[in-house]
């Protein structure tokens, strides 16, 4: 019998992601407590840029933006915000999508597996993703369920189970 896999990765789709940048950015404009502070929340490249008159103001366009992410499915875990800093009469506050597990997350991972995981399972990176491997399915959801227990600082998904 062939080794049955799957893959632990780390993505983000960027269309929900944009849907809940439109769905924040349309509740800022009608919302009460935002008319004539200039909050507002965009794109800016590859980071999410959030402007407002005010630090707390700033912090609640954050706080909008990340309630309609958990809304759409998106773990905050990949969402990597800074702090507001003042620019002029404004403060901005940019925010990254993480995307792909680094080298030492992978790392951890692994171990996590080797050390707490079934026998027989193999784990090894590939590229910015995780590729885990047994004759046993059953040794897989076991590993599943460790990963998804053990409370990593970035976003796990399974995928290509096999």
């Amino acid at each position: 019998m062939a080794d049955s896999s799957f893959d632990i990765v780390s993505k983000v789709d960027r269309q929900e992601v944009d849907n809940a940048l439109n769905q924040a950015s349309k509740e800022i404009s009608q919302r009460y407590d935002f008319r004539g502070v200039g909050a507002s929340i965009a794109w800016s490249g590859e980071r999410i840029e959030i402007r407002a008159n005010a630090e707390e103001r700033a912090r609640a366009v954050l706080d909008i933006f990340q309630s309609k992410l958990i809304k759409r499915g998106i773990s905050l875990k990949a969402l990597d915000s800074g702090e507001p800093q003042a620019s002029g009469k404004e403060y901005r506050l940019y925010s990254t999508i993480k995307e792909g597990i680094s080298t030492e997350d992978a790392k951890k991972v692994t171990k996590l597996i080797r050390d707490e995981g079934p026998k027989g399972v193999k784990a090894q990176v590939q590229g910015d993703e995780l590729r885990v491997s047994s004759k046993s399915r059953d040794a897989l959801q076991e590993v599943q369920r460790l990963v998804r227990e053990a409370d990593f600082d970035f976003a796990v998904q399974f995928v290509n189970y096999r």
